[in-house]
């Protein structure tokens, strides 16, 4: 057993909601891919906010105004820092990874032609298919899949033989959130890159497992949700390379993004606020650091020891469940276990789960084209996190055994 220098015990005293029952029994939180839970201190940071500074930033003159402005942009700094980032202007906050997404499809309608080719990973989830779907309409370039194994892998030597100078965007998630898998990502950017095809990466599922740093990956843009590493939901980060947000039109008109309005004309502000119209997610955003500091201070590389501890443990004994299989087997891969048992719908199986207090994802995970890969309906996903526990995996192997028996 891997030594690790947190005390899970502490930890978990650091998370009020798992002190809470669900039908009666402790409730034992396994959707962490969907989203993780909330700190004390990230919570306290919330109210403190709403308490003692709730104001609207960069427009007001007063106290409240000055120390909200500060604060958020101190996040927005924590934010640059922790992804290593060059400039903090690269980071526009968002509502979260699907609004970067959207943005970065957005800004590409004025720059792509008919014949243009768009490059999408077989295991991405909706939000980085639909978009760039869109993107195509609008534009006449055509989207063009890059294939993936039995094991959850993409074929990296088909993707090599896709790339032509045809190719202008390549996207790919950091890690499948249907199957854990970690991709590839630097390879995948230093071979788009030199067939002078730009590169957009989804690491919302990676976040919580992996301490990106974008300088040394190169890569052009980066999204991510808050809510998916102890923050609170509505607030996320796209990065963009200077260079690139430059280029691109703002996604969106409005207060803040622009620099002077008059009805015969309108200048757009510089960077980071172009793209950030309106009145923001203010509280979200200084929650989003705040969020970071607590994951910093745990220390990512103990995380990372201990759920894949976590990963190795509750796959070796759910695999000892007869007509038990689970899909995605990548040599790399986060703490996520989607499976199925032979014969049964995954949904009965979650339905039972939560009868004993223990939550899980069912269906498709918004990635149903992974599901169609592997011919069935969706799969039953336990995702794991740094806050859960052996015991709890020992009683989700139990309830799992007890849904079977139960359903055949």
């Amino acid at each position: 057993m891997i030594e690790i220098a947190f005390n899970i015990a502490t930890i978990r005293k650091d998370f009020p909601i798992l002190n809470r029952k669900v039908n009666g029994h402790p409730l034992i939180y396994l959707d962490n891919a969907a989203t993780s839970q909330t700190p004390q201190q990230v919570i306290d940071v919330i109210v403190a906010y709403y308490q003692n500074y709730n104001a609207n930033i960069h427009r007001g003159v007063h106290a409240l105004s000055q120390e909200a402005t500060d604060a958020y942009e101190a996040a927005r700094v924590k934010i640059q820092e922790h992804f290593n980032i060059a400039k903090p202007h690269e980071v526009i906050f968002t509502s979260g990874t699907t609004h970067g997404i959207n943005l970065v499809a957005n800004g590409f309608t004025s720059l792509l032609r008919p014949g243009d080719e768009v490059l999408v990973s077989a295991m991405e989830h909706h939000s980085n298919i639909v978009p760039w779907q869109m993107l195509c309409e609008r534009t006449g370039a055509v989207l063009r899949v890059i294939p993936m194994n039995e094991e959850g892998e993409l074929v990296m030597e088909q993707f090599h033989n896709m790339l032509s100078n045809t190719v202008k965007l390549v996207f790919c998630n950091h890690v499948s959130n249907a199957l854990g898998t970690v991709n590839p990502i630097k390879e995948i950017i230093d071979a788009s890159h030199s067939a002078g095809a730009s590169v957009l990466v989804d690491g919302a599922q990676a976040a919580p497992h992996i301490k990106a740093d974008l300088q040394s990956l190169d890569v052009d843009f980066y999204t991510v949700s808050a809510h998916k590493i102890c923050g609170p939901t509505g607030i996320g980060m796209l990065y963009g390379k200077e260079e690139w947000l430059k280029k691109l039109p703002p996604y969106q008109g409005g207060g803040e993004m622009i620099a002077e309005v008059t009805f015969e004309k309108t200048t757009y502000a510089d960077l980071p606020h172009k793209f950030e119209a309106g009145t923001p997610n203010v509280c979200g955003g200084i929650a989003f650091g705040a969020a970071l500091d607590y994951m910093n201070g745990i220390g990512f590389d103990q995380i990372v020891a201990y759920e894949n501890e976590l990963l190795e443990y509750a796959t070796s004994e759910l695999l000892k469940i007869e007509g038990l299989k689970i899909y995605g087997t990548a040599r790399e891969k986060t703490a996520v276990i989607s499976f199925n048992i032979k014969g049964i719908h995954p949904y009965d199986i979650g339905t039972i789960l939560d009868k004993l207090g223990i939550a899980v994802r069912t269906g498709h995970h918004c990635a149903q084209p992974i599901m169609d890969f592997y011919q069935i309906p969706g799969t039953v996903r336990a995702s794991f996190s740094f806050y859960n526990t052996r015991e709890e995996v020992d009683k989700l192997v139990a309830a799992v055994r007890k849904a079977k028996d139960m359903l055949l």
